[in-house]
């Protein structure tokens, strides 16, 4: 049974009809909050199937204002030059042999998993039964397989998220915090729309974005306007 707040919540987003963006973000700001502070998420449905690897939808992009998040990174790399500069740009693990072999027993605590191409040949490339279920697979695409190790992990700790489509066609985003001012959220979720608008698949037909809404960890969703979103690409 619904709360009374998400109750509340559902009566702030009057009556879920479709709704731009601003006017989206700002029915958010009249929920109810939580005792903590909730993420602000982009749900999308997309008309793409993921079976065929020419309509895989993934990508990067960096959110100019950070989604609100504290993110592990772990970076694989030798002891070197490249490794002492993650460190200090903020790395929470960093290493090779000893990294590579705690992930193999099933270690993964992290978010974000950056590899130098050297230690992608040296062992990493192997770890991809424990990390690609869980979207932490280091590939140069998403700019994770790099030699500059120090301005991967900047990115990621600013703001920067890999976005993939899962094997049922959908997408989800998270922009930032409630706690944002509505502004810096509204810049957050076109730079991620624009991203996903613009990673479409050349061989997709018909509707690209099937559906697409924004919700916040504990309140219901507001559906948005595909008009708008298009004109993002």
């Amino acid at each position: 049974m619904p709360s009374k707040r998400y109750k509340q919540a559902l009566e702030a987003r009057n009556g879920g009809e479709t709704v731009s963006l601003k006017d989206a973000i700002d029915a958010l700001g009249k929920f109810p909050r939580a005792k903590f502070d909730e993420s602000v998420d982009l749900s999308l449905r997309l008309g793409v199937d993921p079976k065929h690897s020419d309509q895989m939808v993934r990508g990067t992009v960096a959110l100019p204002n950070g989604s609100g998040k504290t993110v592990r990174v772990a970076v694989f790399a030798p002891e070197g030059p490249g490794a002492d500069a993650a460190k200090e740009a903020g790395a929470d693990h960093v290493g090779l042999k000893e990294l590579i072999e705690k992930v193999e027993g099933g270690w993964t605590d992290f978010d974000v998993a950056v590899a130098s191409p050297e230690a992608m040949k040296a062992g990493v490339a192997k770890l991809g039964r424990v990390l690609g279920p869980r979207n932490l697979m280091p590939t140069p695409k998403a700019g994770t397989v790099t030699e500059d190790l120090a301005k991967a992990v900047g990115e990621v700790k600013a703001g920067r998220l890999e976005f993939k489509v899962d094997k049922s066609a959908n997408l989800a985003l998270p922009v930032g915090k409630i706690s944002f001012d509505a502004a810096k959220l509204l810049e957050n979720a076109e730079a991620a729309l624009t991203a996903v608008m613009k990673a479409k698949p050349d061989s997709t037909k018909g509707n690209y974005l099937l559906s697409a809404s924004i919700s916040t960890t504990m309140g219901p969703s507001v559906k948005l306007d595909l008009k708008e979103i298009a004109n993002l690409a």
